[in-house]
């Protein structure tokens, strides 16, 4: 019997995936519980037109975080920090100051968790880069540079 699953099942498929399956487990276990409806004609027509739309979203968010890089990758971010004579920072720089950074001196507000620092915390002034990655297949690096306030 063929479903079209509605959730994720463990060791059977994911969501919006149709499946074949045994009478029994689909009508006892699967539909009962919501994880699953019977995969008629018109249920697989709903299921190749969502699957069409999502593909079209996903392609419409990929092309934004494209050109999105493509802005990005052109910027240099410069980070003040206090520092030492000897150019050790008090304190660090990391993530949270490059997005706020981003956010003031260009006006891009990109998620800190969407960051990825070379070293885990700056400690010294210089010129640096960080990844920044705006989709599971976009990701783009950018300069920033640290200087002593």
């Amino acid at each position: 019997m063929e479903v079209i699953l509605k959730q994720d099942v463990p060791n059977l498929g994911y969501a919006s995936e149709l499946v074949t399956v045994k009478s029994g487990f689909a009508r006892n276990y699967l539909i009962p519980k919501g994880m699953a409806i019977l995969a008629t004609a018109t249920n697989k027509k709903i299921l190749a037109e969502n699957k069409k739309q999502q593909t079209h979203k996903a392609e419409k968010i990929q092309t934004q975080a494209s050109d999105l890089a493509k802005q990005l990758e052109k910027l240099v971010v410069r980070i003040g920090a206090k520092a030492a004579e000897n150019g050790k920072i008090f304190g660090s720089v990391n993530a949270i100051q490059i997005a706020q950074a981003l956010k003031e001196q260009h006006n891009f507000d990109i998620d800190r968790k969407k960051i990825h620092v070379d070293h885990e915390h700056i400690k010294e002034l210089g010129s640096y880069k960080a990844k920044v990655i705006l989709h599971k297949d976009v990701a783009v690096e950018i300069s920033f540079e640290v200087f002593a306030e």
